[in-house]
């Protein structure tokens, strides 16, 4: 394995064992809130992954000033809009996970997702 790479892309490994934190508390903890926290984590990999491989050195945000309009002189925008966007369904899809679990706490008085599940076999559902 050549350790050099590793050091070039320390930004992409950085990005890779975030996911893997969140992946790995996202598959072991039981606890609701904790899920929600990985899977946040894993979406921060993510959006750091992209934003990572939109940038390229020397060159600007896509805001045209002093007329230049060369391409060269800018970074691609895709990837900052996908990003945003990402961001913002994160935004959304975790306060919906977060009302659901206020849900679930209200009625069976626990964040475990095992006895959740214990409680609905027992219930029928």
């Amino acid at each position: 394995m050549n350790f050099a790479n590793l050091l070039n892309n320390y930004e992409e490994v950085i990005a890779m064992i975030l996911f893997g934190i969140g992946f790995s508390n996202l598959l072991l903890q039981r606890n609701l809130i904790k899920k929600i926290i990985g899977l946040n984590i894993m979406d921060t990999a993510v959006y750091l992954f992209l934003a990572l491989k939109g940038y390229i050195e020397g060159r600007k945000a896509p805001i045209v000033t002093d007329g230049v309009q060369s391409m060269e002189a800018y970074i691609n925008p895709i990837p900052s809009g996908l990003v945003l966007t990402g961001i913002v369904v994160s935004v959304s899809v975790s306060a919906l996970m977060l009302a659901l679990t206020i849900r679930l706490y209200r009625r069976y008085h626990t964040l475990d997702l095992d006895e959740i599940t214990t409680r609905l076999k027992r219930e029928g559902l």
